[in-house]
């Protein structure tokens, strides 16, 4: 049964489930303007989904083919997957941050072999056994990888300013760290239920009640430009708290207020993380070796293939983290490049 939810003043969710993920659905936000409803994120491309969200869009008394626009927090497909679908159905034009966009048309333009010889090589270089790397050298089908032609967007979203949603005041902040140009969308209104506080936050995966989002690594082969995107996260979170909400309506689980208790908390756990992991860092590792010792949701050997390639990335943006800070450094390994504790 599709689930909506209205959370007043103009504003609903739609539950859009994600197949065989344990994050279960993102909550697609629909926003009443003046043209028509804009779709804050859209769901997986899946065609339960987008039944779903056509069930959703009908439960609010509209339809994909009246939607004015598509606003993307960031580009990952379980909420920039239908927006090509929305597009198709409507005209709706689909905005996104610069640097979400680019990797958008980066990963249009390349071939899947390209793109998995490139994952295997920088898996290699990070440690990671044969075994791991040896499929994605193997890998050809374009199938193979979900969100491999996702829909190129058609307005940028420009942060600090207002989108263009007639009748309504929605500002873009820029909130790099799980995605590099991800934002968070301040509906700078009155709160419907009079919360105290300043309006309310479409904050996609930057800020969710009860899950740490991952930091990715979403670099340009051939840009050797070293990025700390947890640092960039951290600083992020810092913008988002003073703000200070009334309410936060994330992509997933459910929305909540109190911004800044939750930020001090994602604040807290990094420090505590970043602590830890010099206590591992003792004697060399590679962030392969430094991601098998990091505690996760789940034992290592029960965590699939492509998780572990995502919880690789997670030690290295931590690693490049304590890099800049000057706690520690890389050193030659025999498997790869280490790195240890100063």
């Amino acid at each position: 049964m599709t689930q909506v939810y209205d959370h007043g003043g103009g504003v609903r969710s739609i539950r859009v489930p994600i197949p065989d993920n344990p994050l279960g659905h993102t909550l697609v936000h629909v926003v009443d303007t003046d043209r028509g409803p804009v779709l804050v994120d859209t769901g997986w491309d899946d065609p339960d989904s987008w039944d779903t969200l056509t069930d959703g869009l009908a439960a609010c008394g509209t339809a994909p083919e009246e939607i004015h626009g598509v606003v993307i927090t960031h580009h990952h497909p379980d909420h920039h997957g239908l927006s090509g679908r929305v597009r198709e159905a409507s005209g709706a034009w689909i905005a996104m941050h610069a640097a979400d966009a680019a990797i958008v048309r980066r990963t249009r333009a390349t071939r899947p072999e390209t793109w998995f010889a490139y994952m295997a090589d920088k898996l290699a270089a990070a440690g990671a056994p044969e075994e791991h790397v040896a499929p994605l050298r193997a890998a050809r089908r374009p199938g193979s990888l979900p969100g491999f032609s996702p829909a190129d967007p058609d307005r940028e979203i420009v942060p600090g300013e207002l989108l263009d949603l007639p009748g309504r005041r929605l500002r873009a902040i820029w909130t790099p760290g799980h995605t590099p140009g991800h934002v968070c969308l301040h509906l700078e209104e009155e709160h419907p239920a009079g919360l105290p506080g300043h309006g309310r936050l479409f904050s996609g995966d930057h800020l969710l009640p009860g899950i740490t989002p991952h930091i990715g690594l979403y670099e340009d082969p051939d840009d050797t430009t070293s990025t700390d995107p947890l640092g960039d996260y951290l600083a992020s979170l810092e913008r988002v708290a003073a703000l200070a909400p009334a309410e936060i309506l994330p992509a997933h689980q459910h929305a909540f207020t109190d911004a800044p208790a939750r930020v001090r908390e994602l604040l807290d756990h990094h420090e505590a993380r970043l602590t830890g992991l010099l206590a591992l860092l003792t004697t060399p590792l590679t962030p392969w070796q430094l991601a098998e010792r990091m505690e996760w949701n789940r034992p290592w050997d029960r965590i699939p293939p492509g998780s572990r390639t995502i919880a690789v990335a997670e030690a290295e943006a931590h690693l490049r983290r304590l890099v800049k800070l000057g706690r520690v450094e890389a050193v030659a390994g025999g498997e790869g490049v280490a790195y240890v504790a100063v």
